[in-house]
């Protein structure tokens, strides 16, 4: 009993929409709902939904710099430049790297890749790493993820006659760095039409281009379209127009025929002879391409993600994997000791915003703390760490709170900051986190909305158990991938009982198995609410309750449905 739940009946207007759209496409009202709900209103609209397609990819040459950046791209090749390939240290950055990487190496030899360390030289482009561009006689970086802020350290090796092409999808400052090409959506003088490309989608971008303007069939592009599709899935981008093409079409490859990398990756998951979705991207594939940038260096991730022999792949996963394990033993320790903080700091509770900072926490799993106490505490979330005289951290947001200009507000005692609306980075002297904590706070208060800091469900269809078939099951698969904008869709069902047979599980007893019916049908339900044997009781008391789930399969029973509950009320609490 968790959330809020949110649920807005359809207007006569939308229920006859939502008939006329299921007929024309055979499918149930629900579903042609579930259209609508996603601004999806014909049909053409829908066929495009359900069959995205690789040819209605954008054509890149309609971003600006495009061709200036392909230019430059070939002027290296020519005069047979080195070039170097450089990256931020989580997913986006080196599958992005990953991704220029292997299509270049396929018609150039002269080039290399680079991920700075994050504990040397910190985010983005450093001076280390120029420098080093520099001695290996490096006349052209490709930089991805990162880099659209990084003005002084593009100058810098601009005087050392090193250019640099820049594909990222951060917010850009005003002034732009002195690059030969710049390469994001988000510039504001940018026409490209679809705004929320990740950064290894943008690396995807100047590759098409590439490839368009030297004669390369597409088709060499197709197999490392697995790149993008992890990226996008944990860098929670919107899975929408052109990111729901990539995603879609790079799943397709993750789980057909992936890069020997991410199969190894995948073998060490558990995941073989599943179909991956973007759900395990999240939660099992990403984290280990993270781990390594947050415990020791990005750079083995990428080492990884382009082996060729499946052997030494699984041995460098393996290795990563325990990376993932450290970092998960470092993750549990620094959240607990926050949530001590914040329950110390009893002014803080009241706070629309949290700001917290520790001069030991490790720099690389700040991130997942700052995101695991928005997830409890449903309020943006700064949290700090101590480098020296500077304390550097990530901020991350709840639904419709755009973090990065909170963060704004506060620039002039920032040494740097960058991100987007719901993930952000920034540095300032140790000395000044009062102010800032005062400033953000302050930023947040006025100007976060009351409902952003509940824990609200919103609820797609309000559903009975005979509706739940396989059929119905089967059209909600085509609705993926899901993600940011096309979230998984949520079912509410009321008035439902246990059926005599529902148990807490779990080594800690902390699940509940259930088996449940509803009033219209004699249908038997399997279920299995995560972290919710609190309801326990209520459960096995005979009463009727209401659940809001979403439908899955079931791993054990083939041809099966089993539902995953978010959330439990009793029924006398309805949606509202």
């Amino acid at each position: 009993m968790l959330f809020k739940w949110k649920y807005q009946p359809p207007t006569s207007e939308e229920e006859l929409a939502a008939k006329d759209l299921g007929e024309k496409l055979s499918i149930s009202p629900i579903l042609s709902r579930l259209l609508i709900n996603r601004g999806i209103t014909t049909e053409s609209a829908a066929k495009r939904f359900f069959h995205p397609q690789l040819a209605d990819l954008i054509n890149p040459f309609l971003m600006k710099d495009m061709d200036i950046a392909v230019d430059r791209l070939n002027d290296a090749m020519g005069r047979k430049e080195r070039i170097l390939v450089y990256g931020d240290y989580d997913v986006d950055g080196c599958t992005a790297v990953a991704l220029v990487y292997k299509f270049i190496q396929q018609f150039y030899s002269n080039i290399e890749y680079y991920i700075p360390d994050r504990y040397d030289e910190g985010y983005g482009v450093s001076k280390k790493g120029i420098d080093h561009a520099h001695e290996a006689g490096v006349k052209l970086i490709i930089i991805l993820d990162c880099g659209i802020k990084a003005n002084e350290e593009i100058a810098y090796a601009k005087s050392l006659g090193i250019d640099f092409i820049i594909c990222d999808h951060h917010v850009p400052d005003e002034e732009l760095p002195p690059a030969v090409a710049i390469l994001n959506p988000k510039r504001a003088d940018d026409p490209y039409p679809f705004k929320h490309l990740c950064g290894c989608g943008v690396g995807f971008k100047l590759m098409q281009a590439f490839a368009k303007n030297n004669g390369i069939p597409f088709a060499r592009l197709i197999p490392l379209l697995d790149f993008c599709a992890v990226s996008i899935a944990a860098d929670i981008v919107p899975v929408t127009d052109e990111n729901r093409i990539l995603a879609f079409h790079g799943l397709k490859i993750l789980n057909q025929n992936p890069s020997i990398g991410l199969k190894a990756i995948i073998e060490i998951c558990g995941l073989n002879g599943r179909d991956i979705s973007m759900s395990d991207i999240v939660f099992k594939i990403g984290p280990r391409i993270n781990a390594s940038g947050r415990i020791e260096s990005g750079r083995e991730s990428v080492d990884l993600l382009v082996e060729k022999d499946l052997h030494t792949a699984l041995k460098k996963a393996r290795h990563i994997d325990e990376y993932n394990e450290q970092r998960k033993d470092i993750d549990k320790q620094m959240t607990e000791e926050a949530n001590q903080i914040v329950a110390r700091l009893e002014s803080q509770r009241h706070q629309s915003s949290i700001v917290l900072y520790d001069e030991n926490w490790k720099k690389g799993v700040i991130g997942i703390v700052a995101s695991r106490l928005t997830e409890i505490y449903f309020r943006p979330t700064v949290v700090l760490t101590r480098d020296g005289d500077l304390a550097t951290g990530s901020a991350r947001s709840v639904t419709g709170f755009d973090i990065y200009s909170a963060i704004k507000s506060c620039r002039d005692i920032l040494l740097n900051f960058g991100g987007h609306t719901y993930a952000a980075g920034l540095t300032l002297r140790w000395s000044d986190i009062q102010e800032f904590r005062r400033r953000f706070q302050s930023y947040v208060d006025s100007h976060i909305q009351p409902e952003q800091t509940e824990a609200t469900l919103n609820i797609d269809a309000v559903i009975d158990f005979k509706d739940i078939t396989k059929r119905l099951h089967n059209d909600l698969k085509r609705f993926s991938p899901f993600g940011l904008c096309n979230p998984k869709p949520v079912f509410c069902t009321v008035g439902v009982y246990d059926y005599g047979t529902s148990k807490v599980v779990g080594r800690e007893q902390e699940h509940i198995k259930l088996e449940l019916v509803d009033s219209k049908s004699s249908n038997v339900v399997n279920g299995i609410a995560f972290g919710q044997s609190a309801s326990a009781r209520y459960i096995k008391s005979k009463r009727s309750f209401d659940i809001a789930y979403t439908i899955e399969d079931n791993v054990f029973k083939k041809n099966m449905v089993q539902l995953q509950i978010e959330d439990i009320h009793p029924t006398e609490e309805e949606p509202s």
